[in-house]
């Protein structure tokens, strides 16, 4: 089983608790066999007509991701965290092959997705058992902006805009601007509006 070592907080202003994503054993009884087994090779057009790759996250704060398209496929671990952004890689019929910031992938129901773009802030350097990298977030989009809050290393944060620079998010009743290459829920390039 695996476990993520994603914990954050708002230090400078406010602590916001943070529930890491979880591992966990519980497995769906119910079956529905896939009518075929998705390709391996190449990514095909997205059967909803949307671009593949995307970012979504998750609706609920538990969220099986199984080893394949179906409940009786078994279940590689439970995301215990409503907002988690995940990168959907490949469709079949009602289930998203999704990828997540530690490059894992599993298949996750399609009703337990959001279209609501959210990201982790710099997950790539939050480790367990060492102290949290701290970010701030700014009232502008400029280094030089006075800071709104500082946030850890794995905080969520709702991804409001960005300008492939900048974006706006908010994080619990706090609202600024993080640059877009500290995100994991964003494209570099990506323009949301």
């Amino acid at each position: 089983m695996r476990h993520f070592g994603w914990v954050g907080a708002v230090v400078l202003f406010a602590q916001l608790g943070f529930s890491p994503v979880e591992a966990g054993g519980t497995a769906a009884a119910q079956a529905d066999a896939p009518a075929q087994q998705p390709g391996t090779g190449a990514a095909a057009p997205a059967q909803t007509g949307l671009p593949l790759p995307r970012f979504v996250s998750l609706k609920s704060d538990e969220v099986n991701l199984r080893s394949g398209p179906g409940r009786d496929y078994p279940t590689l671990w439970v995301y215990r965290r409503a907002g988690l952004p995940l990168e959907v890689v490949e469709e079949f019929e009602s289930w998203r092959k999704v990828r997540d910031a530690d490059g894992a992938t599993g298949w996750v129901l399609q009703s337990l997705l959001s279209g609501r773009r959210t990201a982790l802030i710099l997950p790539w350097d939050a480790k367990a058992n060492t102290s949290p990298i701290q970010v701030t977030i700014r009232n502008d989009d400029s280094e030089r902006s006075a800071p709104v809050a500082i946030v850890e290393a794995g905080v969520i944060a709702n991804v409001l805009a960005c300008d492939k620079a900048w974006c706006n998010v908010t994080i619990d009743r706090y609202r600024g601007y993080i640059e877009q290459k500290k995100l994991w829920g964003v494209y570099d390039s990506e323009v949301i509006r």
